[in-house]
């Protein structure tokens, strides 16, 4: 075992002989190992360079006794240590620059391009169920490949607690069943935000796999889309996400609780109600999503209004967001 730090099996067997009998001269040695005394002799003289062996009085010929092994051998096994430290660093280094090199010279280990709606879905649910920590979407309207509703890997991945931020475009709310599909995201554990409109689809997993299509909505076709791999692109596309998430709307759930300081607590229809009308959702499109009529929209909002003792709809947004609202 002692090889890794300079000691030959035949060395580490005749020091351990000498630590068992405590002291012992070479004859004696010899007898016990079954070696020729000039090996023996040589083998000792090893051990004595590197402190591991004492005469144990000024006759050179006479008994010898084993040093501590931890002094003698601790420096060696630090500088050990070092080297394999040292070299694990370089391959690390190495590794890198090998891989630098590829994605440099070859765009086939940077990005993959996938074509055919079945395949794009198929790889959207593989992706999911291999997400570890964060999932991130960019979600427009007119979905190319896979509904919110279908997307039953989702909430596999929020229950082994993988967390999902969403943002949606406002167009997207506005389809039937879309506002339900998201309240159950968000009910399940998603993070939902709205704009107005996104830029692209997108969808990024763990930081290290975004997929993003390569041709606009309105062509004709089967859909392509790039799988692109950790590089300076995913980058720019994580701070895409970011940049656009600071500024959408947060959506919440009509059972989730919300209070103000004075203890008003809307009920789940006002907060359904106050979400959609804070992302932007036009008053009929609002009555539509709730069953009701556009009037009753307005009747409540006014109502809220007056909760809130604002009388523009800007100041209920604001008195809303203050209020814990929403």
């Amino acid at each position: 075992m002692l090889d890794v730090i300079g000691l030959t099996p035949d060395e580490e067997e005749l020091y351990r002989r000498l630590v068992q009998l405590t002291v012992a001269r070479v004859d004696e040695l010899a007898r016990w190992l079954r070696r020729p005394r000039a090996e023996v002799v040589a083998q000792l003289d090893t051990l004595r360079d590197k402190g591991l062996v004492l005469p144990t009085g000024p006759d050179p010929d006479g008994p010898l006794r084993p040093l501590a092994p931890d002094v003698a051998l601790g420096e060696a096994l630090l500088r050990r240590q070092e080297a394999l430290e040292a070299a694990r660093a370089a391959v690390t280094r190495l590794t890198e620059e090998y891989r630098a090199g590829l994605r440099r010279h070859d765009a086939d280990h940077l990005v993959e391009v996938i074509t055919g709606a079945g395949v794009l879905r198929e790889r959207l649910r593989d992706v999911q169920n291999s997400a570890r920590s964060e999932v991130l979407w960019f979600c427009r309207a007119n979905p190319l490949t896979m509904p919110g509703s279908e997307n039953v890997e989702e909430f596999d991945a929020l229950a082994r607690g993988v967390r999902y931020r969403a943002i949606y475009e406002r167009k997207m709310l506005l389809e039937p069943g879309a506002l339900a599909d998201v309240e159950q995201g968000v009910r399940a554990g998603e993070q939902a935000r709205v704009l107005d409109r996104l830029p692209v689809r997108l969808a990024i997993v763990d930081a290290r796999t975004a997929i993003c299509p390569l041709v606009p909505d309105r062509d004709i076709g089967e859909p392509s889309a790039a799988v692109i791999g950790r590089s300076q692109l995913l980058d720019a596309l994580l701070a895409l996400f970011e940049s656009h998430w600071l500024v959408a709307t947060p959506l919440r759930s009509a059972t989730t609780p919300a209070g103000d300081a004075d203890g008003y607590l809307p009920d789940a229809d006002e907060v359904r109600l106050l979400s959609l009308f804070v992302a932007g959702v036009p008053d009929k499109s609002i009555a539509s999503q709730l069953g009701v009529s556009r009037r009753t929209v307005q009747r409540r909002l006014a109502d809220l209004m007056t909760v809130a003792g604002v009388d523009t709809r800007p100041g209920l947004a604001y008195q809303a967001a203050r209020r814990g609202w929403l």
